[in-house]
This record gives structure tokens, sequence and C-alpha cells, in this order.
């Protein structure tokens, strides 16, 4: 078997993500996952598109907008892969915003059963997409990509790396399977990547919304979210989160985390009071001191590339991560100036 010219580490939607787009550019790939793909933190978000959240560093916005206009067509590459349709489950936000900002004079106008106390509303044009449908369908995806073509991704599941040697024309990649050698290693391992990146615990429940509550629009506030469920297998659910922890790789779930994220939420929509539980978890986010991702060469391992730390917008970015490592890889020109995301910078 002919060596591949990529080896990604990690079956996230970030590397699996890439693993599409430098298959889409005629690249032969390999991703090796440690466990089960898209079983962390892929799957553990609430799928909105914040580029426009106005918590986001100022660093991260022209790579969110980038990724919203590419999200379409990558929503569409996908599907055309896997025969699974994946909607947009909302079209807008009311984001809580500072007394000094432009704020809507009357945001109940929109969601009436809102309670909106000494907060003050914008209303962002952002949508928002199920990870778990997304999870679905991409997995398909890359694994169809051998079906349907005869050529595609090797996707290795249970495959965690022992070594990494990376020389001046190629890495050598070594797992309990055996070695392989590659142009490029791309490091997309989020929280247990050996990376300057460290894992942000976030809680967060779902819920099923009363008929008195037909919610279609994004509550986002500094301290929750509230994203509905509008379309699909979750229609008429809705997402409450998160916490943001530094608990190393602690997973349990606290039930007395659950009811004050629960509390703020109600405190904002009456109407959830009558809501009936349906699940919590746990996610790992891969998170950096900055809160910006790392994209690109590491110094010293030029052949040892990084696309990781997006913290909470690993969804949100994946089409732009995708694009401009791609970009970088293939010694293009990339869209997006990477300066703020260097990997020198740590």
């Amino acid at each position: 078997m002919a060596e591949p010219d990529y080896v990604i580490a990690g079956a996230g939607i970030i590397g699996l993500s890439l693993a599409l787009e430098l298959h889409r550019r005629g690249a032969s790939v390999v991703v090796l996952e440690a466990g089960t793909p898209m079983a962390q933190a892929s799957t553990a978000a609430a799928g909105m598109l914040a580029a426009d959240d106005p918590h986001n560093p100022i660093a991260l916005h022209a790579l969110a907008k980038v990724s919203t206009s590419l999200y379409p067509g990558f929503l569409d590459h996908i599907s055309d892969l896997s025969g699974v349709r994946i909607p947009f489950q909302t079209a807008s936000t009311l984001q809580a915003v500072s007394p000094d900002a432009d704020f809507l004079s009357d945001p109940k106008a929109l969601v009436p059963q809102l309670e909106p106390g000494s907060h003050r509303f914008s209303l962002l044009d952002e949508r928002s997409v199920d990870p778990r449908q997304l999870a679905e369908a991409l997995l398909m995806a890359v694994r169809n990509t051998r079906k349907i073509e005869g050529r595609g991704i090797d996707l290795r599941e249970n495959t965690p790396l022992t070594r990494i040697a990376a020389g001046p024309a190629s890495v050598r990649v070594e797992t309990p399977a055996g070695s392989l050698s590659a142009g490029y290693f791309v490091d997309c391992m989020g929280a247990w990547s050996p990376a300057p990146v460290a894992p942000r615990k976030g809680q967060m429940l779902a819920v099923t919304l009363p008929k008195s509550l037909p919610l279609k629009t994004v509550i986002r506030t500094e301290k929750i979210y509230i994203v509905p469920r509008t379309d699909g297998p979750n229609a008429g659910r809705a997402i409450i989160g998160a916490t943001v922890e530094n608990a190393g790789y602690d997973l349990k779930v606290h039930p007395v985390d659950i009811l004050t994220l629960n509390a703020q939420a109600t405190a904002l929509l009456p109407e959830l009071a009558e809501a009936l539980f349906v699940e919590s978890w746990a996610g790992l986010r891969p998170a950096t001191r900055d809160d910006l991702p790392i994209l690109g060469p590491s110094p010293r391992q030029p052949r040892y590339v990084l696309a990781n730390g997006h913290f909470r917008n690993g969804i949100l970015l994946a089409p732009a991560t995708a694009h401009v490592v791609a970009q970088l890889l293939m010694g293009e020109n990339v869209d997006v100036d990477l300066a703020p995301f260097d990997p020198g910078r740590f």
C-alpha cells in the first residue's frame, strides 16, 4: 500500500472535516482515532455558529466569518457523500449585549415568552446545527469516500499514537498496529493533544419544550444559552448550557450544576418550568491560554501541523479550519491571516 500524503490524528469534527477537504483536493489521507470517531467534544456541543458572539476574541472574527460563508457548501458536500440532509436548526439569535451597544426595544416581539430582566438584547443573523445530526452524516460521508469512489479516506478507529518522528521530508507515525510514513502529520486531537491545550469541561442538558413555548430563536447571555432544535429527530427539544470548568478530564455530570443551568434558563423563559428533562452530559473543549485555536506548523517540526484548540467554537470553525489548513498544507495562499493562531505564540 502506498504511503499517504497526510496522516491526521483525531476523528472529531476538525479532523474529519480536514480529511474530507484534503480528499476533495485529490490527496490521500489516513485518519487515526484513539477511540471512537465523533465521540467527544464534537457531539457534546450546542451547535451555534456564533461568529458574532461579543464574547469571542476579536482576533477570531475573520476566521469565523469565513467559516459561516463556507457552511452551506460544507453541509452540501457532506450530504452528497452521505445521502443525509443536515438542516440549519435556527436562523437568528437574541444576544444579550452591554448597555452601550445597540439593542432591540422590544425583544418580546420576537419571543413573547421572554422575560429579559436587566438584559438588553440584540438580534443576530446567526444559524445553528444539531451536532449529532452533523456527526452522523460527516462520519458516513468519510466512510463513503471509499465505497463511492473506490479511493477514499482511510479511517482507523481504536488506533492510538505511540510515537511521532518528523524529519525534513516526511513524518513517521507509530501505532500498536504498525507504522506508516506521510508527507505531513496533522494534530486534531482536541483536549488530548500534546499541544499547549487543556480540557475545559462543559456540562449541559436537553429538555422537551412545552407546547406553550414553540421556540425558534436561540437565546444567549454571557452565562446561559438556550438552543432549540426545530428539524430532525430532536425537533421540539432545546439544549441548555453550559458550564466552563477547569476540571481536568473529569466528565462527571453534577446534578447541582444542571439544576443551576436550568434555573438560569427558566429565569429567561419561565415556560421552561413545564419542560420535560431529557438528558444531561459533559464534554471537554480544547482550550488555549488566549482562547484562540492553534493553526499551522510546529516551529521546530514544520511537517507536524496543528489544527487544534478551538475551545467553544469547534462546530463553527470546522469548515474554515479545513479550508485554510488544506491551503497551508498544499502551499497555496491562505485566505485568512493565520498570525493570531501561530503555534509559535506559546
